[in-house]
């Protein structure tokens, strides 16, 4: 999982173990890199593990996760043409109706809508084959070795057919560089130079400021243009700054015309 030197890695939800939990369907050929794979049939999702009852990792982890989610939804428009999104953090994955699931740090999904009554089993995860596609995009945040991002997640998130992997190292924990961009080509990652997801019109920055009173670097969204996509709290200090400066120039004006002697009050 995300976050500072010494923070649990992420996770993959435990195998279902009680004898009263179904068993789950016997394991299948894994399909061909970038292909979605076709679900059994009969599956009982009640039987797949869809969280532990753990915490998520710690403070700062959280915090990165959202400052990844939370903007998506407070202040952006979407891919455009009125197409939905969904966002999440620290939420099971299931490419095939199997356990145990994988759990990225933030994933992003378009042209899909977050399910309804989402404290039922079936849709508490993000099953790909209930979506009919997988995520279009993957954040892992690097916070020791043993979350094997660099390679086995990596090769897992091609297989699964995601089509952009971001690496986040700022501690170089495992790289000697920050931030890695992988784009799927022909079921393989190819790493990118631009931090620039055109079909999306977003794009990734490295950001030094102040987020919930702590201050460091994070990792956040810009729009297409590279202006920074605010947060919602954010966003309502800018509404604030652009009324009072409307609010300045009206007074200003008002004083203009009493010293010519107009009365703006009057009709």
């Amino acid at each position: 999982m995300s976050g500072v030197p010494g923070r649990t890695p992420p996770r993959l939800l435990a195998q279902a173990a009680a004898s009263s939990v179904a068993p789950a369907p016997p394991a299948r050929a894994a399909p061909r890199a970038g292909t979605l794979p076709t679900p059994a049939l009969g599956v009982a999702i009640e039987s797949l593990v869809t969280e532990d009852e753990e915490p998520v990792d710690n403070v700062l982890s959280e915090k990165q996760q959202r400052l990844l989610t939370e903007p998506l939804y407070s202040s952006w428009a979407g891919p455009g043409g009125g197409r939905p999104f969904l966002a999440a953090a620290n939420v099971g994955v299931f490419p095939v109706p199997r356990n145990p699931a994988i759990v990225p740090d933030m994933f992003l999904s378009l042209d899909v809508r977050s399910r309804a009554h989402l404290w039922e089993t079936t849709h508490r995860s993000y099953f790909v084959w209930e979506f009919g596609k997988p995520p279009d995009l993957v954040v892992e945040i690097v916070s020791n070795r043993k979350g094997g991002e660099v390679e086995r997640k990596r090769r897992r998130y091609a297989q699964m057919g995601v089509r952009y992997y971001v690496i986040y190292d700022p501690w170089h924990v495992v790289m000697g560089d920050d931030l890695r961009v992988y784009r799927l080509s022909g079921g393989r990652y190819e790493r990118q130079a631009a931090l620039r997801f055109p079909e999306f019109g977003l794009g990734l920055v490295q950001w030094e400021g102040e987020f919930e009173d702590e201050r460091g670097p994070w990792l956040r969204w810009a729009d297409e243009h590279g202006v920074l996509i605010p947060t919602g709290k954010e966003k309502a200090a800018q509404a604030d700054a652009r009324a009072e400066q409307q609010q300045r120039r009206a007074d200003r004006l008002e004083a203009l015309l009493r010293r010519a002697g107009i009365d703006p009050e009057q009709e």
